[in-house]
């Protein structure tokens, strides 16, 4: 039997195919053509009006929160169970982060924790939709339109995930999207920024560009310090391609959470990723919490999966407990006994049955070994 892997992206011929002619006509004055095509595309899948495609999900963050006019002395709240792309853009512009807790089921920011964390320096509520589940759009966005604070959607996880049938990312102020190796659709690296709000997107077009406004008839003349985070023409000819596939990425990553659930049905003691009645989780990575009664721990199911010759993947660590941040010493009880009771499933498009067979079979093993089942 063959290593599985947790995961590994879905690429062929199409894509191999904008590739060459990216590199072979993508230059001089059709150096941005991809570019140009991808950002359309990408915003006519998401339903929004604008997109500006980047270098990393980390980077449109960053570009989107310096045009929001986040700097020192502000506070930005956001969830401690989050990878820490999420949190680096705050500390880059000098602004702090404010680690809240999570909900038991979504593992998503609690919009109750969110409400009592606001304070005068309050600047923005991070939402980041984790795993491909959905943070309670309706109750943040409330509390975003009551106390004047935008909301941005940290969707890098959620490509194919909707909120009442808008898609993750086009709600709040902006959204901002990973195209990593890992994720659902890909181009190696990548990202982009995304929103329906005119100002803010020139506001960030600008500052994507070394400062320089568009449409300036001076060259080369910035009218202040901007940043350097554009993705490349190659990496978007893939992107344009990934875009015309999505919808059938999106359907098998569902198809292979799907499979998982019916395999793991008949265990009470675990739960998996939700989906609310008026959403739809586009399950980037299928994720097993075990209650914290089973005595399930993180470990023992690395342990498990690395005896099947399976990478393991722990669930994200709560950011407070990172070297970073252990400064700030909050109270998130759910966000420290999540990560210490779960894991990622392996999930990547062309897995076979027989390989998600491999690892259900490890989780009912150790649901055997300790008289769960």
């Amino acid at each position: 039997m063959s290593r599985i892997h947790y995961t590994k992206p879905s690429v062929g011929e199409l894509e191999a195919s904008y590739v060459l002619d990216a590199v072979q006509h993508g230059w001089g004055d059709r150096c941005y053509e991809y570019i140009t095509r991808f950002e359309r595309s990408f915003a006519e899948h998401l339903g929004v009006t604008y997109a500006i495609a980047t270098s990393s999900c980390t980077g449109a963050l960053h570009l989107g929160m310096a045009a929001l006019g986040i700097g020192p002395g502000d506070e930005v709240i956001l969830a401690n169970t989050n990878w820490i792309a999420s949190a680096a853009p705050i500390d880059y512009l000098g602004a702090t982060p404010v680690f809240v807790d999570v909900l038991p089921d979504s593992w998503c920011l609690d919009p109750e924790q969110v409400k009592q964390a606001i304070t005068p320096r309050t600047k923005a509520i991070v939402a980041v939709h984790l795993y491909g589940n959905l943070c309670d759009l309706d109750a943040l966005l409330e509390i975003g339109r009551e106390y004047g604070i935008p909301v941005i959607e940290d969707a890098a996880e959620a490509i194919g995930s909707q909120w009442r049938g808008k898609a993750a990312g086009s709600l709040g102020t902006f959204g901002a999207f990973s195209f990593h190796g890992t994720k659902t659709m890909t181009t190696g690296e990548g990202g982009i920024f995304v929103t329906s709000d005119r100002a803010l997107y020139e506001q960030v077009l600008t500052l994507s560009n070394h400062g320089r406004v568009s449409g300036s008839k001076r060259q080369f003349w910035p009218d202040f310090i901007g940043f350097k985070y554009k993705m490349s023409n190659l990496q978007a000819a893939i992107g344009c391609a990934q875009v015309e596939r999505l919808e059938e990425l999106i359907a098998r990553k569902r198809a292979i959470f799907d499979r998982y659930a019916q395999g793991l049905l008949d265990i009470p003691v675990l739960s998996m990723n939700p989906q609310p009645e008026h959403s739809r989780n586009g399950y980037w990575m299928p994720t097993v919490v075990f209650e914290a009664a089973t005595g399930v721990t993180r470990e023992i199911l690395i342990e498990a999966f690395q005896a099947a010759d399976i990478d393991a993947r722990v669930f994200f660590w709560p950011l407070s407990s990172l070297p970073m941040f252990c400064d700030k010493p909050v109270v998130t009880p759910m966000a420290f006994s999540l990560s210490e009771r779960a894991i990622n499933l392996p999930s990547y498009h062309d897995m076979s049955d027989a390989d998600q067979q491999r690892v259900i079979d490890v989780i009912r093993n150790v649901c055997r070994q300790r008289n769960l089942l």
